[in-house]
């Protein structure tokens, strides 16, 4: 025979299972017209407990009367999405903003190094057009 504290542990940890599965963590794919795809990625943090007491009384015969309970939370929190792009993929993280200007730069500095990256590219390219049109 179970006691009620584990049918109510169970219970509870069935109802936080069927809120907390893969499909939370990583969600559904959504397709745009253009063919770009987008997944959602959530962090999930979650909470349990549960506790109970017998208690004996007089008139209570064999069974001891029972008093407990159990609860529990889930905290669902979107962290990032993953682009799905002509063959390539993007993580494009969801971050809070930034504090101060130390964070700003940190956050700047992926853009800015690949604008840069394109910029020499841009200007490797020029410069051998340029050295072509003047061996012709």
């Amino acid at each position: 025979m179970n006691h009620p504290l584990s049918d109510m542990l169970g219970s509870t940890m069935d109802k936080v299972h069927t809120l907390v599965d893969a499909n939370t963590v990583v969600g559904d794919p959504i397709t745009t017209p253009d063919g770009v795809t987008i997944i959602p990625v959530s962090k999930i943090s979650f909470g349990y407990a549960g506790g109970g007491s017998d208690f004996t009384t007089k008139n209570a015969g064999s069974q001891n009367p029972f008093g407990g309970g159990t609860g529990g939370s889930v905290k669902i929190t979107p962290v990032a999405f993953l682009i799905v792009k002509e063959g390539g993929v993007r993580v494009l993280p969801i971050a809070e903003p930034a504090s101060n200007s130390l964070d700003r730069i940190v956050d700047m500095l992926p853009d800015l190094i690949d604008k840069l990256q394109k910029f020499v590219e841009e200007k490797k390219q020029k410069k051998e057009q340029d050295e072509l049109e003047v061996m012709e």
